[in-house]
């Protein structure tokens, strides 16, 4: 509601709305009860299966950071954006990123590290 329609209320309805909205976060909060109870469940079945509970895609851990396995593959090195996220991978980078390209392509155009000396093609600066 707006301050200037407050003005136009008594207090007796604004008592009112105050008790349906305290209404309406109960009910919302027995919903959200059921609904974890049944996420629980669900778990459960899930672990009975040998799933891990709650699985979702969990974010790949590596031994060090995006910035420095390409670091390390473009030193010495001219490549494209294409030919190091594929070698970056292929060294063991592990992604669960639909567009891990993307990923590095920007990565390589924000840092400092790195140099463009072509089209598309980059290498560390020396």
């Amino acid at each position: 509601m707006a301050k200037s329609s407050l003005n136009k209320l008594s207090t007796s309805d604004i008592q009112a709305e105050l008790r349906r909205r305290e209404r309406g976060v109960g009910k919302l909060q027995r919903q959200r009860e059921r609904l974890v109870e049944k996420l629980a469940a669900l778990d459960a079945q899930l672990l009975e299966m040998g799933a891990s509970a709650g699985a979702t895609r969990r974010r790949a851990r590596n031994s060090m950071t995006l910035l420095d396995a390409l670091e390390k593959m473009l030193t010495g090195n001219v490549m494209g954006v294409t030919e190091v996220a594929d070698a970056v991978q292929k060294a063991g980078y592990r992604t669960t990123s639909p567009n891990f390209r993307t990923i590095v392509n920007q990565t390589l155009i924000k840092d400092k590290r790195f140099k463009r000396v072509g089209r598309g093609k980059y290498t560390v600066k020396g």
